[in-house]
């Protein structure tokens, strides 16, 4: 790899996992259209899942007190037909098709995030958990980055930012094991190069996710959502760019 490239590679996983630190979700959101920039979908893919699920440990272990476990049983049935069908998808489409779609996803969440005036909470009915859990399969199995809709949903379940940050990563923990599995079968993660980068780069994940965890006490959840969506906004457009050259 050059070394322009590597250096690269390194400030966006600075940024997605400071990022990641802080709400305790956005890492692959930021870093996936970010490296897809630099290398193929994938291979990037892979990585940040192993990625991913090593920040998630991270986060969920310090953190499991506050994991509300009900939520967690809910989604996951129905999370793992949803990764099954993005995985069958990933190695199937063509990589312009899937840079066009994540281009689109990451917008429509940036908007979201940014447009979107939180109101009074409330809470709604648990059975949103079922489309949440196929569509965030379905995304993570295609890009290794399924949070949006997991996000949607247990932010309107779930007012207390701590413990919505616990559960998002005891989730993403558990539904990793799940896209682990799924890409070992479909052949995805059987370059040894894979995991030899992910081990490089967890000394640059650590420090991230420990500095945005000192900044998460410290941001109100408004500060944080505007934040986050300025961030995934830029990250749509350098993703948009890469997929009409």
């Amino acid at each position: 790899m050059p070394v322009a490239d590597l250096v690269y590679a390194l400030l966006v996983l600075l940024l997605a996992y400071f990022v990641r630190g802080i709400s305790g979700f956005g890492s692959g959101l930021i870093a996936v259209p970010l490296l897809a920039l630099k290398f193929p979908l994938p291979q990037v893919v892979p990585f940040m899942l192993l990625a991913d699920f090593s920040a998630s440990a991270i986060i969920g272990g310090l953190h499991f007190q506050h994991v509300v476990k009900a939520e967690i049983k809910r989604l996951l049935p129905v999370s793992l037909v949803g990764v099954i069908l993005g995985t069958t998808l990933l190695v199937s489409l063509p990589a312009t098709a899937l840079l066009h779609a994540l281009a689109a996803l990451i917008l429509a969440f940036a908007l979201r995030f940014l447009l979107l005036r939180p109101g009074p909470f409330s809470p709604v009915s648990p059975l949103w958990a079922y489309p949440a859990a196929l569509t965030g399969g379905a995304v993570g199995g295609m890009f290794g980055t399924g949070g949006p809709p997991y996000v949607i949903y247990l932010s309107h379940r779930i007012q207390d930012k701590t413990v919505l940050r616990a559960t998002l990563s005891g989730l993403f923990f558990m539904e990793g094991l799940i896209r682990i599995a799924t890409f070992l079968v479909a052949g995805l993660l059987l370059d040894g190069r894979i995991w030899l980068h992910v081990l490089g780069a967890l000394p640059i994940v650590l420090a991230a996710l420990y500095s945005g965890s000192h900044i998460h006490t410290r941001l109100s959840n408004l500060q944080m959502q505007r934040l986050v969506g300025w961030l995934l906004l830029g990250s749509a457009v350098s993703v948009l760019v890469k997929a009409v050259q």
